[in-house]
């Protein structure tokens, strides 16, 4: 049997499986990233990356609480591997913490990371230069996919999310808590895209084809969050186990 982590190489290929590292955030393009990846059956997934806010043990802007992501690896069985952050954290410091991560990371041997990018060209390139700079590479599994298409693709595949968290400059607040399924999907504004790639919102996948169980959530208690320096509004969702 093969473990969730490790895509199976087809026997007509002549190649090296490859161990990369997948940057996580517990979310829709995490997971699609996940299934692009063992889909193409080059690379090993090492482990998942994480970035959490080491003051409230919470996934940076999700705000989904570790010991959901934890069990999002349990079921993956793969390592989760996380960098602690301060919560206001300078881009400075980011990018400090990251790359001590990252080269502990690549003394192991993996000098590549995966992302769940979809079009942001300025977030590519600034990945491809942080990485650059560390000695490794980037691959980019989603780039430029259709993001209406993903979205519907993600629903029909049999994955399963709730929105928790919602810019509310980009969005309405009421869409927090909501589950990703074809009527969600078809009443989207106009404006806002299918996948939530210009930071509209954010999800967390509890069940799906790529989990062997799924994770007993269910949405909770709405909070409003003010965050600096102009106090830009998010509506996020608190995810409580469903008995």
């Amino acid at each position: 049997m093969v473990a969730a982590g490790i895509a199976t190489i087809p026997e007509t290929w002549n190649c090296t499986v490859e161990t990369i590292i997948l940057s996580w955030s517990g979310g829709k393009d995490s997971c699609l990233c996940y299934e692009a990846l063992k889909k193409e059956g080059r690379y090993r997934i090492g482990c998942l990356l994480t970035t959490i806010n080491e003051n409230n043990n919470r996934v940076n802007m999700h705000g989904v609480k570790r010991s959901w992501i934890e069990q999002q690896a349990q079921r993956l069985d793969i390592p989760l591997e996380v960098v602690s952050l301060p919560e206001h954290v300078t881009n400075q410091v980011y990018e400090e913490k990251i790359a001590e991560k990252l080269l502990a990371l690549k003394a192991k041997g993996w000098e590549i990371i995966a992302y769940g990018d979809l079009f942001l060209s300025d977030l590519k390139a600034y990945r491809e230069r942080q990485l650059a700079a560390l000695g490794m590479q980037t691959i980019f599994p989603l780039w430029q996919k259709d993001t209406l298409e993903l979205a519907k693709n993600f629903v029909t595949a049999g994955y399963k999310a709730y929105i928790v968290c919602v810019d509310e400059k980009k969005f309405l607040p009421s869409a927090a808590g909501q589950l990703i399924d074809m009527e969600f999907i078809d009443d989207l504004p106009y404006h806002v895209d299918p996948s939530g790639e210009n930071g509209e919102f954010h999800s967390f996948v509890f069940d799906g084809p790529c989990f062997p169980h799924k994770i007993p959530v269910q949405p909770g208690e709405k909070v409003q969050k003010l965050y600096p320096p102009d106090d830009h509004p998010f509506t996020f969702c608190e995810l409580v186990e469903n008995p």
